[in-house]
């Protein structure tokens, strides 16, 4: 261990606080110096003086923020700031999403922001980092979550596709405008028909594009003059155009739903949807304790999420946990956290909505 005698990194109404760095990791509040793990909306808000994230991320951010101050830091490259070495290395999350090395004095903190451990062909796999202290998300941190090979959801998803199409049905396919549905698109069969996109999503699948991912071609749906092409195609829309009346230009179709919420009991049948596809961006269980275990870490921190369920597993594991209250997500995260738990306790009454935020 070092010899820094206090903790790195605390939590302040700001955000996440590196003391003798004096930056924050995602704040919740503006900021002089930010550093952001990824450009959901939960973790990367406007309004800090300058921003410091993944290179890889940089057009990202700048979709989703606009005119802001930023600078890229390319993966593994280190920056000294008041004496705290600072890099970043793959979360594996989305496109340029990040964690945050940091080193004073011999000690070493790791803060990972949102992560996922199975690589998607979207952006750099995850890449455990050694360190003394591990901040981690528990999004799905709970014994219940446990995700299938991305695969198998992807030949669920063509088959769905394929079979609508055979019956002269539009496939609506519901999932976040950022990260989840570019992840799709790099796993659709696109001989299948035509891929058309949501307006909230097809500026990203630029900022990948340009950041050279390789995603199918896709269309925005005022480009289709031909229903009958409307009736081979699959639409990628984010969840809010769902009860929209954008979404009644498409006639008879099929919708799904993709998110790890839809493992689940009820998850789909209080979506509304025919379908429900379980794929998610963040870690399942036995992935989070992976990524823990790999890290070497005998201090544990625990943010948004289910943080008293993972907190006494890791202590019951001999490690030292303790968990951080945090703003990621939103109040549906936070309410639904807790139908979850209580379910795995045996008492959910099926009534609770599972939680839904920007990049489940």
């Amino acid at each position: 261990m070092g010899d820094l005698g206090r903790d790195l990194v605390v939590n302040r109404k700001e955000g996440l606080y590196c003391v003798p760095g004096d930056f924050y990791i995602d704040p919740w509040r503006p900021v002089p110096r930010a550093i952001i793990t990824h450009a959901h909306s939960d973790h990367a808000r406007i309004g800090n003086e300058h921003y410091l994230t993944a290179a890889a991320g940089v057009g990202v951010m700048k979709s989703r923020l606009g005119d802001i101050s930023i600078e890229g830091l390319e993966y593994g490259e280190q920056r000294v700031h008041n004496g705290v070495t600072i890099s970043l290395h793959p979360a594996g999350h989305v496109l340029g999403s990040a964690q945050v090395r940091m080193e004073y004095k011999g000690e070493v903190w790791v803060a990972s922001g949102d992560y996922k451990v199975e690589a998607d062909g979207t952006c750099a796999p995850f890449e455990s980092v050694a360190c003394h202290t591990f901040i981690t998300e528990s999004t799905f941190g709970l014994p219940i979550y446990r995700w299938q090979a991305q695969q198998s959801i992807f030949d669920d998803i063509n088959q769905w596709w394929r079979n609508n199409a055979a019956q002269g049905r539009t496939s609506v396919l519901l999932s976040y405008s950022f990260g989840k549905a570019q992840r799709i698109l790099h796993g659709l069969d696109a001989s299948i028909g035509s891929i058309i996109c949501h307006g909230a999503v097809e500026p990203l699948n630029h900022a990948y594009r340009e950041a050279g991912i390789r995603l199918p071609a896709t269309k925005m749906v005022s480009d289709v003059n031909d229903k009958n092409e409307l009736k081979q195609a699959i639409v990628i829309a984010p969840p809010s155009a769902g009860n929209s009346p954008w979404i009644k230009r498409f006639g008879d179709f099929s919708d799904a739903f993709a998110s790890g919420w839809m493992q689940l009991r009820g998850a789909r049948r209080r979506r509304g949807v025919d379908r429900g596809f379980v794929l998610s961006d963040h870690a399942d269980w036995p992935g989070l304790m992976q990524a823990i275990n790999a890290t070497g870490a005998s201090r544990i921190i625990v943010t948004h999420g289910s943080i008293p369920v993972m907190v006494r597993y890791l202590q019951q594991q001999g490690l030292q946990a303790s968990g951080f209250d945090t703003e990621y997500g939103d109040e549906d995260e936070a309410s639904a956290t807790v139908a979850v738990e209580a379910a795995v306790a045996g008492t959910e009454t099926g009534t609770e909505k599972p939680k839904e935020g920007d990049h489940a």
